[in-house]
């Protein structure tokens, strides 16, 4: 291979290879010694808090280079994280976040990936990272310290648990269901006894998937899915039970609209664009481009205005009669269905744990927990992990 310069006078022989042999070496020692200067500058920037280019993260904008929140947006970053940690999917927070109109910086459409790493940035805790440097508080925080960290610990746990879907029957506490020994996943197991008839049990997942050892027994799915839904239903009937959850309701309606000043935002942006098109229009510049972007900012105007009368207009509070009447309902449904019995789990649950001679079951309603005793159960609803045999993977 021979490499011909356009721009140096390279010669034939032994003077041209010396020649290009002092070029390239020149050039080497010029890009590492750039290289140095702007990582040697980069590394100041972030140890002052400066902003060194890149993505800009949704919620923060570049002022005096250096992130600075954006207060529009920020409270709904909050929201996502908070959804999130509430049990909501990426989809649902994408759509969500969505159709209250956020945009990237760059003004696109939030998509699944925006919010995966979204929830995953630290940078909204206010940490600033550069290679091997890590400055916390480097930047203005969104997201609160302990809401990111149950984030990222709810992210590790769906990451890990298994796919629910893929189950011969749905199996209503995966991802909910502990091994009081280990702390690892109960999850769905089949077996068949010596008629051929199938049986469903929940088993630690370090045993089922031979990943170390555990002592923890395998319970029937019937028998304890249907103990959780009647022990949920008792404390639901508990009057101290429906008073607490009526208080924290009326409390959270207070809660602050911050939808109404993004929207009146994005309502004077458009605007300012319209007087832009058609201040060019009135100096003669009218083309079908011109024409196609007017009807366009126009009918966003339109939706926007639509939205924002929508919040602005005085919705009915929630009455405490109507949120007892809500409440009632989870006591009075048809749980013989599926659906059902999964809304009252994935409602009421927090964690369910399960010991040799107990269970315990934590629910989402002010940390508050319950002890059922296996002893008061019967006999046959716990069977020793070798006496089944696996009927395919659940």
């Amino acid at each position: 291979i021979k490499v011909v310069s356009a721009t140096e006078s390279i010669s034939e022989g032994s003077e041209g290879i010396l020649l290009e042999s002092v070029l390239e070496g020149y050039a080497e020692y010029y890009s590492a010694e750039l290289s140095e200067k702007v990582i040697r500058g980069m590394k100041e920037n972030v140890l002052k808090g400066k902003f060194n280019g890149g993505t800009i993260p949704i919620g923060y904008k570049v002022e005096n280079s250096s992130l600075v929140v954006d207060k529009l947006v920020a409270p709904f970053i909050v929201e996502a994280f908070r959804m999130y940690q509430g049990g909501y999917t990426i989809k649902e927070i994408r759509d969500y976040l969505n159709y209250k109109n956020v945009k990237t910086p760059r003004g696109n459409q939030i998509t699944y990936n925006a919010v995966n790493y979204m929830l995953k940035n630290r940078r909204y805790i206010g940490e600033a990272k550069f290679r091997d440097i890590i400055v916390p508080g480097g930047l203005p925080a969104i997201v609160p310290q302990p809401l990111f960290d149950a984030v990222q610990e709810r992210m590790r746990i769906n990451y890990k648990a298994p796919a629910r879907k893929k189950a011969e029957e749905e199996y209503l506490l995966t991802t909910k269901f502990y091994c009081g020994h280990c702390g690892a996943f109960m999850i769905g197991e089949s077996g068949k006894d010596r008629y051929g008839k199938i049986h469903r049990y929940y088993k630690c997942s370090v045993i089922k998937n031979r990943k170390g050892r555990c002592n923890c027994k395998t319970i029937r799915k019937e028998l304890v899915e249907d103990l959780i839904i009647g022990k949920t239903l008792v404390m639901l009937r508990e009057q101290n039970t429906i008073d607490a959850i009526v208080r924290i309701v009326m409390k959270l309606q207070k809660k602050e609209n911050t939808e109404i000043p993004l929207l009146e935002h994005q309502l004077s942006e458009t605007e300012t664009a319209i007087n832009n098109v058609m201040l060019a229009i009135e100096q003669g510049v009218l083309t079908k481009t011109t024409k196609a972007r007017l009807d366009e900012l126009e009918t966003m105007k339109e939706e926007i205005e639509v939205k924002l009368t929508n919040e602005k207009l005085a919705k009915p509070a929630i009455t405490e009669d109507f949120i007892r009447l809500f409440l009632e309902r989870f006591t009075s449904c048809d749980y013989t269905t599926i659906e059902q019995k999964r809304q009252l789990i994935m409602t009421f649950i927090n964690a369910i744990y399960l010991f040799d001679d107990k269970i315990i079951i934590a629910y989402n309603y002010m940390e508050r927990q319950e002890t059922v005793l296996l002893s008061d159960l019967k006999e046959t609803s716990l069977v020793p992990v070798s006496s089944l045999s696996n009927y395919g993977a659940p």
